[in-house]
């Protein structure tokens, strides 16, 4: 087999490189050569051929420093990576090389490959350092992040480190903290799917203590918020006094993001007693105290063209739910007694103006007007129907409407308080639920027993014959009238036997309870 010949360092520089030379001398054999015939010499000229290049490209390969010094170039590019040139075709073929792949003002006779491919080997474990120092910081300005509007960016950074929210929205606050360099909080005093509201001291008040309702950051929640926050301050307007029993807004602020707002110090709700005391109902004269109080709240904001939407026992707080404990020894506990039941109206944040937009479905479920169920629109009656539900809560300690479906619901009410009316079937657009002008409805379904077993008509849950609790029921039916202009309107409501009999004058009493608990903050 011939050998490769080598030339002399010397003579590279001066000569074409081998492979270009071997190329050439493949070329003019092609030439030379029949394209009809192939003899055997020029088989073995291939092979020989093919061998040759092999060996000469071992050859090559065995030291950078024997190679030629018009490759070295293009071997200094693709070890160094030097992409920050772009350079044209007819700048390639117009300049050398060995000068394509430099920038300007890079000088190749400086080159050091081992002190340049240190150097960048140091920036690029910089930029992949600065790269995951920026993701662990997004991820961390994420979990942390300020959505105060009014700062700007450098303020945001500074201030996501005191002001954070976790997952939900939640503002992440503890006992201590001061809010508005007013607001020290104290306590947690709930939570809801809005937010949570916390028992504070209020400096700018004397030390006196307040509820702080802090919204989620979220912008639903916000938005009603606002809402709440424009007819709290209608109600502080038309009653600055505070006479009609609804909840007293002392401030509101944005703070951070969150929507604060400020209120008298309550209670209980009058659902978290119940509860607490093991779903005891109320009296029949603590009854007709707090349903009083209730109607009277909620006449003021019908008067004022304001709909609550939302009534229930979790919006109807005692002003304060101390108590006195009792053992009974028939049913072997002990009872608690609430000492005052003077209450206050909350939770405006669904309530609407007359003039406003009306939501197609209002109300929670289990207090929810037919009108409402049948999307025939509503008003003001919508919030009579929940009265009604919740004084029947009271009285028995459980709820009437115990379902989450609609056609349930209707089937309950039929049940209860009779046949849905033939007018009300002709007018809802919820033709589903009805056949032939009746509720299609299976009562020996698994769905009809349990409505069948759990519910009877209304005046069979009568716990005594007493005339006060027929009184009551007959409010009660006057208030879950199917009809909303049939439905007794609360003028009418404050004015019925019930609240007439008793051991007094119900305005009396109430009105000695609301100025015993006017001042709620002390």
């Amino acid at each position: 087999m011939p050998q490769s010949r080598r030339y002399l360092s010397s003579e590279r520089a001066s000569r074409a490189s081998y492979q270009d030379r071997y190329r050439e001398r493949a070329r003019k054999q092609r030439h030379r050569r029949s394209p009809s015939f192939s003899s055997s010499s020029d088989r073995e000229r291939e092979r020989r051929g093919r061998g040759h290049r092999h060996e000469g490209g071992y050859a090559r390969s065995r030291s950078y420093d024997n190679r030629s010094a018009d490759r070295r170039p293009y071997d200094r590019r693709y070890c160094e990576g030097y992409r920050r040139m772009e350079f044209s075709r007819e700048r390639e073929h117009g300049a050398g090389a060995a000068d394509c792949y430099y920038a300007r003002d890079f000088s190749p006779g400086g080159y050091s490959y081992r002190r340049d491919h240190e150097r960048d080997r140091s920036e690029r474990d910089d930029s992949y350092r600065r790269k995951g120092s920026r993701r662990k910081h997004k991820r961390r300005r994420r979990r942390t992040r300020s959505y105060s509007p009014s700062t700007s960016r450098s303020d945001s950074r500074t201030q996501a480190v005191c002001v954070r929210d976790d997952e939900e929205g939640h503002l992440i606050c503890r006992s201590g903290d001061v809010l508005q360099e007013r607001y020290e909080i104290v306590s947690t005093l709930g939570e809801g799917t809005f937010g949570r509201v916390m028992r504070c001291i209020d400096h700018r008040r004397g030390g006196a203590h307040v509820a702080l309702k802090i919204i989620k950051n979220v912008e639903k929640y916000k938005e009603a918020a606002r809402l709440e926050i424009n007819v709290l301050e209608k109600i502080n307007e038309k009653d600055p006094e505070n006479k009609h029993l609804c909840v007293q807004m002392f401030d509101w602020f944005d703070y951070h993001g969150h929507m604060c707002i400020s209120f008298e110090l309550l209670a209980l709700s009058t659902f978290d007693f119940l509860k607490e005391n093991n779903y005891l109902p109320y009296s029949i004269s603590q009854v007709r105290h707090m349903a009083y109080q209730l109607c009277l709240a909620v006449k003021f904001l019908h008067e004022n063209k304001l709909t609550h939407t939302d009534l229930k026992p979790e919006n109807i707080l005692f002003v304060n739910s101390d108590f006195t404990m009792t053992y009974n020894v028939e049913k072997k506990r002990e009872e608690r007694t609430v000492k005052s039941t003077a209450v206050r109206v909350v939770d405006f944040g669904s309530a609407t103006f007359d003039h406003e937009h009306h939501s197609t479905i209002v109300s929670t479920r289990h207090y929810r007007a037919p009108e409402v169920i049948l999307e025939m629109g509503w008003s003001q009656p919508c919030d009579v129907w929940s009265i009604g539900c919740i004084l029947f809560e009271y009285y028995l300690g459980f709820t009437l409407f115990q379902t989450h479906d609609n056609r349930e619901h209707l089937a309950m009410m039929e049940r209860i308080l009779g046949p849905v009316p033939s007018r009300m079937i002709r007018k809802t657009r919820k033709q589903k639920y009805f056949y032939h002008g009746r509720l299609d409805w299976d009562e020996n379904s698994s769905a009809g027993r349990y409505v069948r077993e759990n519910c009877k008509p209304l005046r069979r849950y009568l716990l005594s014959e007493a005339e006060e609790h027929h009184q009551l029921f007959d409010l009660i039916e006057g208030m879950l009238e199917y009809e909303p202009t049939k439905r007794l309107p609360l003028a009418s409501a404050l004015r019925h036997p019930f609240f007439q009999s008793g051991s007094g004058m119900a305005e009396q009493t109430a009105s000695k309870n609301w100025e015993g608990n006017r001042d709620i903050s002390r």
